[in-house]
């Protein structure tokens, strides 16, 4: 019985210990050249200090308002962990879930859950990487949520209906993703080639894994909207997404009685 205890104890010894392959998850590690990582990092920095301002300023008005960007947070992070490899282009793609984010707490606040998810897969999770971190925030979070954002209130605008706008609102935020992402290795790698061709050839091994992506989330999106409009659209109410009077936050009324 010992000796089979010991055996077993050897055998889960050498698994730890023998290097094994993996495919990395967003932009890797080291991809970036140190100039490139840097200017990442200050267009990140600046939309996640506007975002933790907004939170600020929304959470003092809406007290459910800080456990909602929490809940959506959890979220992104789950949505983002799905990895499908994409050896060409060094990285993975993966549905992002900003755009869902974009609609119930704005774009804003999707950099900042999209920066704390994309912070916990690179320390905890070796998806991503901490010198690449700027990077990941640029496209996921920033270009995949302020693209969501738009595509849903233009929808609306132009008179679609809440369905039909989540739907594209997802689709056209995880696709945005990969263009910013595609656009950033492009920047750094090309060296004394093309920058279009190196663009075009990146964008290009995303497509067979991110066009049917973008279109499951897509409906991904469209599907939680009508589960909340159906559930708790009171919800939607109170978060802005749809403009009428929030029932959870108390009215002032006017004239004394």
């Amino acid at each position: 019985m010992a000796k089979g205890r010991t055996d077993f104890l050897l055998l889960l010894t050498l698994a730890l210990a023998l290097p094994s392959t993996g495919q990395a998850m967003h932009i890797s590690e080291g991809i970036l050249p140190p100039k490139w990582a840097a200017l990442w990092y200050a267009i990140a920095i600046f939309f996640v200090a506007w975002g933790l301002r907004d939170l600020r300023v929304k959470s003092a008005r809406e007290p459910f308002f800080k456990p909602m960007v929490g809940l959506i947070g959890a979220a992104v992070f789950v949505i983002s962990c799905m990895p499908i490899p994409v050896p060409i282009a060094g990285t993975c793609s993966h549905p992002c879930g900003t755009g869902m984010a974009a609609i119930l707490i704005g774009p804003t606040l999707s950099v900042v859950v999209s920066s704390v998810a994309l912070l916990l897969q690179a320390l905890f999770l070796a998806h991503g990487g901490l010198t690449t971190l700027g990077g990941n925030i640029v496209s996921m979070g920033i270009a995949g949520a302020f693209t969501g954002w738009a595509v849903f209130r233009l929808s609306r605008r132009a008179g679609l209906s809440p369905w039909a706008a989540a739907f594209l609102c997802g689709m056209f935020s995880d696709w945005a993703t990969y263009a910013a992402t595609s656009f950033e290795l492009a920047s750094a790698l090309h060296g004394n080639s093309s920058f279009l061709h190196m663009f075009a050839a990146i964008g290009a091994s995303f497509l067979p894994t991110q066009l049917p992506l973008g279109i499951f989330e897509g409906v991904v999106t469209a599907g939680v909207y009508r589960f909340i409009a159906v559930r708790r659209p009171s919800l939607l109410e109170c978060l802005g997404v749809e403009a009428r009077r929030c029932p959870l936050v108390p009215q002032k009324t006017g004239g004394a009685k």
